[in-house]
């Protein structure tokens, strides 16, 4: 190998990791690192919330529109034309099973 005077020169024992004390330490599992779980709880997280919303798309069918709905709106929008009969004030309406003819609202 040749040598980079700006690093010193290169060494087969440097190249392999060898901290020069004869035996190198046991690293350590991958899973006892803390961080490498904090890297792979995000794509976890996102992945089972994809499936849970894959699930609910399925077990929850959209409900259908009525094939009438512009005739449904347009009746909708007759009623509250008139809103003395359809939306009666609190005060003149009265919600009691059994208001008199006369004291209906008109």
């Amino acid at each position: 190998m040749p040598s980079n005077p700006a690093i010193g020169p290169a060494s087969p024992s440097v190249a392999a990791g060898s901290t020069g004390s004869g035996a190198a330490p046991a690293a350590a599992p991958w899973w006892k690192f803390g961080h490498v779980w904090l890297v792979i709880a995000g794509p976890a997280i996102v992945i089972v919330a994809g499936f849970v919303t894959l699930w609910l798309a399925i077990s929850r069918p959209d409900p259908v529109v009525a094939e009438d709905y512009y005739r449904q709106g347009i009746e909708i929008n007759k009623t509250l034309e008139n809103p003395s009969k359809s939306l009666a004030p609190a005060v003149k309406g009265r919600n009691h099973a059994a208001t008199p003819v006369q004291d209906q609202p008109r």
